[in-house]
């Protein structure tokens, strides 16, 4: 599947914003099963100062900085994907998962994609003892990782309530744990702790997700969001997994990946700092569509900085 995306994010200020320096991480990357055919960022007003680099988990990160004074601030990043994921695994074939703990622990691997950066507590995601006693009851002994991570995530779609005002982005794990109740970020930091604490790597993914309108709906322009899953390492043979706790599936084709960490704040796709006073508004649209034209035809162009 070909995806054309679009994601336009609007800042507008109170009082007028003499500068600003922000950091982008809304343009994909080669991943394992997905393409990058074109992407670039249109960013208004132009930014005085660009830059982009890859950060150590391969995400393209690019900072701008902004030095003419201005009141609204839009970002529109572009791109265009191919998804060919290969078919999740039967579980019944996948390792114990008390086996891939053990090769966890005893791997001398360094690289990014390496188990070790993701075993352990990372600034958002600490260990939460109530959320390790509850993947236990997923985990029994001898179960095989992928049976034992699929009942999780589909424990979580159960047990926790999608409501995007229970939480922000600053509410820590341990209270949205304890209502039930949260956004994808949320159910993504929840799971990668539950996993943690069992001794398993489990990193933070974002990017998009396909969205269906109902049936005889049309589809709503700039109705899509942005979205997070989780990564769980499988072992050697396996690698890495991806789970999505929001929907209780593993990643497939209608998942786009943008970035890879130890939790939000590794991929948090806008941060920065301003020079001003008083408030901000902030909107945010985002379309993915599958493409309606021809694999060799150009992208849209954009005003491409990178």
């Amino acid at each position: 599947m070909i995806y054309d995306i679009r994601h336009v994010t609007t800042y507008r200020y109170d009082s007028p914003v003499s500068s600003a320096r922000c950091t982008l991480r809304l343009l994909p990357t080669d991943d394992d099963g997905q393409r990058v055919f074109d992407s670039g960022l249109e960013v208004s007003p132009n930014p005085s100062t660009i830059s982009e680099r890859k950060d150590f988990f391969g995400t393209r990160v690019t900072n701008v900085t902004i030095g003419t004074t201005h009141r609204e601030l839009r970002i529109t990043a572009m791109s265009r994907v191919e998804v060919e994921r290969r078919p999740a695994p039967a579980p019944e074939l996948t390792p114990a998962w008390e086996d891939v703990r053990q090769n966890a622990f005893s791997s001398n691997a360094l690289g990014a994609h390496a188990p070790a950066h993701f075993l352990y507590p990372s600034r958002l995601v600490p260990l939460h003892a109530p959320a390790t006693s509850y993947a236990h009851e997923s985990f029994s002994p001898g179960r095989t990782i992928v049976e034992a991570a699929g009942e999780l995530m589909t424990r979580i779609r159960k047990d926790f309530k999608y409501d995007p005002k229970a939480t922000a982005v600053s509410t820590p794990l341990s209270e949205a744990f304890e209502t039930r109740g949260g956004v994808c970020q949320d159910f993504a930091h929840i799971m990668i702790a539950a996993l943690r604490g069992l001794g398993l790597p489990a990193a933070y993914v974002s990017g998009y997700i396909r969205t269906l309108p109902p049936a005889g709906k049309p589809r709503l322009v700039g109705a899509d969001a942005s979205h997070a899953w989780v990564s769980l390492w499988c072992g050697d043979a396996f690698g890495w997994l991806d789970f999505d706790p929001t929907n209780a599936l593993m990643a497939s084709n209608d998942h786009i990946v943008i970035a890879r960490g130890r939790d939000y704040a590794d991929v948090s796709p806008i941060d920065g700092v301003i020079l001003a006073s008083g408030n901000q508004t902030l909107t945010v649209s985002v379309d993915v569509a599958p493409s309606q034209r021809a694999s060799n035809d150009p992208a849209p162009r954009v005003e491409a900085f990178v």
